[in-house]
């Protein structure tokens, strides 16, 4: 097997497998890219990087440039809003020249480093503090961390006033813990370590080998994960069973941890529900017959839908994302024509009222509120032009007090000179699909080049949030703008149901429908529009870039998912059977045709197609490195052009990107650095 490279011109070997389904055939050329660590592989992605290198080289200065900017306007000893935690309260702060974070205990009007991230990377090229869980007590604190990128994180035990750590150590677990209240028992996930499906949750003793951890429960059916987490009265341990369709929640006495678990309402196909306990019953989001969800009460722990009052109806036009309950209130947290809002009940008069925000398009989202007797509740507050805040909020007078702002060190910042609005783009169907965008006043929008960003899958909806960095690309006079394409959730339940499955195709015209409308009614200059997305948004660039190649002057693709079809049918692949629930499954020959319609690497084929920055983690468990990998190799054999395409390979990461807050700060720069490259600027 061999490998060419001329003129960073890079040519992978071709091995033809045949793959055959439903009495169709298709040629993979590329399909032994999937052979992780063989000599052939490393030498394909070195070739790549290799490649990268020498198109960014004669940017460094470029990429220098917005790096220093990012610097000068992001404050290098960067904090976070205090928060309180099991009734101590601490807060996350950088250090300058330090790449990880800092956990300080603020207590007795002393600070106190309680965590040192840094101290725990040292000599790891990759590290990630998945959790960090103090025992009730507070005298135990337990830590999940990953230092290859793989996201298997091992969990340790530190002694709080020794700061000596435990001999307990409990390896590949998915990160989560969960304390009981005898300050002694934690639970835990695994997952399948084929499959990476989170599926078993386990029960640990401190003091004890971690080969004789208890086995709590096991999902059996593979197209569920399960996920552990502790009420809101403590009283509780959590074992959620989650598919895209349905759930299950089952119930540990927290003060008896080794009591097996109960469940709540059995899990029924199509019936999403979570549960959220008071001291006078239990309060259920359900999705029984109410696509956007509706509350329910029960005294006593439900054992069906139909043993529950009805407390909040349904309302078609208003999506209820999630319920949190507090000791005289009962806080929802809504979304209505693709705004987030907070309501709050009375639950002793019924009195509603909402936390109310002036902005056109904002996010908000509720802080750590641990504590169900807390009279002040927490909630961050931010928009497109305006730097983090967060808020306390009296539940008794309803009076709000900033709690704290993040603020930028460039002094020449001022939220004032930049404006953001939503707009709404027109799909093929006549549906409207909303935009949000933000800019530099002053700039003559028709002539500005734009930045489009899109995801549009697992019904998650990207939040209309601030971002320090993007500074870099508006102060140059681009647009930045998001699409709010089907297949999230923006406008409610139905727009997700209608990017799934054998609507999926939405979530991609929707997005050339935005880019077009942005063009054609001069939000943006028509012929300077880049689109960006990562994971199911760099399938989203994907389908975008072969179904309408002319509309982009430059596409950044991150870990994407790109290979659909194969990876569908491959149950061994890391994830696949669970997404099933989101994609459909192509054993069925009706979800494979359609799949095969849209599926990136299956329908590239001669044309021009525009320059490309495609970005992957070779530890990569979502997305496996040899997607992006073939989607290239074939890239390179079928297109008809001489524009860019750039494939970086970053060889200690993950999913999420390098680690450290200058990797991830490089990986932004280069993006930013491609495309003002491609836009002619310098400088």
């Amino acid at each position: 097997m061999t490998l060419h490279s001329q003129n960073s011109v890079i040519k992978a070997a071709k091995i033809p497998h045949d793959l055959s389904i439903h009495g169709h055939h298709r040629t993979d050329n590329y399909f032994w890219m999937k052979e992780r660590d063989s000599k052939e592989v490393l030498e394909y992605l070195g070739q790549e990087n290799k490649n990268a290198e020498a198109y960014f080289a004669p940017l460094q200065g470029l990429v220098t440039t917005v790096m220093t900017e990012f610097d000068q306007r992001i404050n290098p000893n960067e904090i976070s809003a205090p928060f309180i935690l099991n009734g101590k309260k601490y807060q996350v702060r950088n250090e300058e020249k330090l790449d990880y974070q800092k956990i300080i205990l603020l207590e007795n009007s002393k600070e106190t480093v309680f965590f040192d991230e840094n101290l725990r990377a040292k000599n790891n090229s990759f590290y990630e503090l998945a959790d960090w869980v103090p025992s009730p007590d507070n005298k135990l604190l337990a830590v999940s961390e990953d230092f290859l990128g793989r996201r298997n994180y091992d969990i340790s035990f530190r002694i709080n006033k020794t700061g000596k750590f435990l001999n307990d150590k409990i390896k590949e677990t998915n990160g989560t813990i969960v304390w009981a209240n005898d300050n002694k028992t934690i639970f835990y996930i695994k997952k399948d370590p084929q499959t990476l499906r989170e599926f078993q949750v386990f029960r640990h003793e401190i003091g004890t080998d971690a080969s004789k951890d208890v086995l709590v429960f096991e999902e059996k059916d593979e197209k569920f994960s399960v996920g552990i987490g502790n009420s809101k009265t403590k009283r509780l341990i959590l074992i959620y069973s989650y598919s895209s369709t349905t759930s299950e929640e089952q119930w540990i006495d927290a003060n008896n941890p080794s009591t097996l678990p109960t469940i709540f309402i059995p899990r029924s196909a199509g019936h999403i529900y979570e549960i959220s306990d008071h001291t006078n019953g239990f309060y259920v989001l359900s999705n029984y017959e109410s696509s956007n969800k509706k509350v329910c009460f029960s005294s006593t722990p439900p054992k069906a839908i139909a043993d529950c009052s009805e407390f909040i109806a349904h309302n078609p036009s208003v999506l209820i994302e999630s319920i949190s309950c507090f000791k005289d209130f009962l806080l929802l947290e809504e979304r209505e024509n693709g705004l987030l809002k907070l309501k709050l009940k009375n639950l002793k008069d019924g009195v509603e009222n909402y936390i109310s925000f002036n902005e056109e398009t904002y996010y908000v989202g509720l802080g750590l509120n641990d504590d169900i007797n807390a009279t002040s509740i927490f909630y961050n507050y931010n928009s497109m032009t305006t730097p983090a805040s967060v808020y306390q909020y009296n539940l008794v007078s309803g009076e709000q007090t900033l709690w704290f702002r993040k603020a930028l060190i460039d002094t020449n910042f001022l939220p004032e000179n930049y404006a953001s609005q939503r707009i709404w783009a027109t799909a093929n169907d006549g549906t409207k699909i909303p935009i949000s965008m933000v800019y530099k006043k002053g700039i003559e929008l028709s002539k500005a080049p734009c930045l489009l960003y899109g995801y549009g899958s697992y019904g998650y909806t990207l939040p209309d949030v601030f971002s320090a960095t993007r500074l870099s690309l508006l102060d140059r006079g681009f647009v930045f703008a998001v699409a709010h394409i089907r297949g999230s959730k923006y406008m409610g339940e139905e727009w997700y149901e209608n990017g799934k499955f054998q609507r999926k195709i939405n979530t991609f015209t929707d997005f050339i429908n935005a880019a077009e409308f942005m063009g054609h009614m001069g939000y943006c200059d028509k012929d300077k529009i880049y689109a960006q997305g990562g994971s199911a948004g760099g399938l989203l660039m994907g389908a975008v870039t072969n179904m309408a190649p002319y509309l982009w002057k430059g596409i950044v693709s991150q870990v994407p998912f790109v290979d659909v079809v194969t990876t569908m049918l491959d149950e061994t692949i890391p994830l696949t059977t669970g997404e099933w629930e989101e994609w459909g499954n192509p054993n069925d020959p009706e979800f494979y045709y359609y799949m095969l319609k849209y599926s990136p690497y299956d329908n590239i084929h001669p044309m021009d197609y525009p320059s490309m920055y495609i970005t992957t983690g070779y530890h990569d468990s979502q997305v496996q490195y040899w997607e992006p990998a073939k989607y290239v190799a074939k890239l390179r054999d079928y297109k008809t052009d001489s524009n860019a395409l750039v494939f970086d390979c970053n060889m200690d990461a993950g999913h999420g990107g390098g680690s450290g807050r200058q990797n991830e700060r490089l990986e932004i720069a280069k993006v930013f650095a491609f495309i003002l490259h491609l836009e002619g600027i310098t400088k």
